[in-house]
């Protein structure tokens, strides 16, 4: 039997498995075993037992649950409701006017998340019936928060990234300090947009009555203070090599519970929920990263992933028209599955065709982010569209349609970083 063939029979295992509602790590364990019982002679029980054990006691991993719990906290707390106060002030007078604390918000909270769902969760409480209030246009707002909050994936520390780096062997503070420059990039195109659709139709954005000093926006600003100290604890700390992801990941912890005390609300038993809610998240993608693990272990015995990159390497594709084909696998990928489970299933398979191309694997995760942001705003399994639609109550068809502009916006960004690689490289250069 020939590798694309097999291929197309785990391929076509795993499918069934998945439609079948059997969860995403046990499907997995599961055609890792179909593969090593069918396609080699190694011995299945002693590589499975030790590969799930060394890629749970992986050091790596342990900033997982900590930046998990670090959002946990931060979306219990009133901090996010301090940055609108904080921000609003600024952004009455820029065209757009308060939708950009939608993009801005959630830019701000990613950075001290991690967790794509959690900012759209987060600020969409606290701006939705805020800007729905005021009369802006619906479209927009749920536009502006679907499309902003995949920042979460993105801009550091990320969730993604860390089970990227941990799956392909990078080091995740260089991933870390590689999607700065690209989300301040999606920021700024966000943001362009609304602009633009203000300047084309300015009756559709309300005027606001308040008005504020200098001196009361300043006044205002104070609120942004503790999560801006958040982020340079966090960030900065790794930047200037003080200390590793998850070091910094434990530092962001005690000053998000600390913040989230000094900000008034928090109590012990939304401490315990947090707790709680990190654990089980963490417990999840540990067991899919275990999975995903023996998967590529047991594709490795097999001989498949070697193969298989040889076999595309014989169609001759330029690495230009390689990451086209796989953008459209992505998206399609991205319609069934959650961004995490897209990562760890396709890892195993296109890192020797990546490295076969000649292509830089830390650029490529930064890439593989933004097509799988694109993926949280896709139906049928579009993760911020679940939880937006959760918040308002609106048909998940109807937060898509405003979701789309934002979908599209994502796709040119995948272009410009194609187009300049150093938009995600320059700056682990400098490290």
């Amino acid at each position: 039997m020939s590798d694309p063939v097999i291929m197309l029979t785990l391929l076509v295992v795993l499918l069934g498995l998945l439609a079948a509602g059997v969860w995403v790590a046990i499907a997995l364990l599961s055609v890792g075993m179909f593969a090593m019982v069918f396609f080699s002679s190694a011995p299945v029980g002693q590589v499975m037992a030790t590969t799930v054990w060394g890629q749970s006691h992986a050091w790596a991993l342990a900033a997982l649950p900590l930046f998990i719990l670090m959002g946990e906290i931060l979306l219990r707390s009133r901090m996010s409701e301090d940055m609108f106060k904080g921000l609003s002030p600024w952004l009455t007078r820029l065209p757009g006017r308060l939708l950009h604390v939608n993009i801005i918000g959630c830019a701000i909270f990613a950075a001290v998340s991690g967790s794509s769902a959690a900012t759209a969760a987060t600020i969409g409480k606290m701006s939705v019936p805020e800007l729905n209030r005021r009369g802006y246009p619906e479209r927009l707002v749920i536009g502006t928060l679907a499309g902003s909050a995949t920042l979460g994936l993105l801009i550091p520390p990320s969730i993604i990234l860390i089970v990227y780096g941990v799956a392909t062997d990078q080091s995740i503070a260089r991933l870390f300090i590689a999607g700065i420059l690209p989300g301040i990039m999606l920021v700024a195109l966000f943001g362009g947009y609304v602009i633009l659709r203000a300047l084309m139709n300015p009756s559709a954005i309300p005027e606001e009555a308040d008005t504020f000093t200098l001196m009361e926006k300043i006044k205002a600003s104070r609120r942004l203070i503790p999560v801006l100290l958040l982020i340079a604890a966090v960030i900065g700390s790794i930047y200037a090599g003080i200390a590793s992801p998850t070091d910094a990941a434990a530092l962001g912890v005690m000053f998000s519970i600390l913040l989230a005390w000094l900000s008034g609300g928090f109590s012990r038993k939304m401490l315990m929920e947090a707790i709680m809610g990190a654990t089980v998240t963490s417990a999840m993608i540990a067991f899919i990263l275990a999975g995903a693990a023996f998967l590529t272990v047991s594709m490795g015995f097999t001989g498949i992933p070697r193969n298989l990159a040889a076999w595309i390497g014989g169609f001759n594709l330029s690495s230009l028209e390689l990451l086209a084909a796989l953008t459209v696998f992505f998206i399609i990928l991205g319609c069934f599955l959650d961004g995490i489970s897209v990562v760890v299933l396709t890892t195993s398979i296109i890192m020797p065709m990546i490295s076969a191309a000649g292509i830089d694997p830390l650029w490529f995760g930064i890439y593989l982010v933004i097509v799988v942001e694109m993926s949280q705003i896709t139906p049928p399994v579009g993760f911020n569209l679940f939880v937006i639609q959760g918040l308002t109550g609106i048909n998940i068809l109807s937060v898509a349609r405003s979701a789309l502009p934002f979908f599209l916006i994502l796709l040119g960004a995948v272009g410009l970083i194609i187009a300049f690689p150093q938009i995600a490289t320059w700056l682990p250069s400098l490290m």
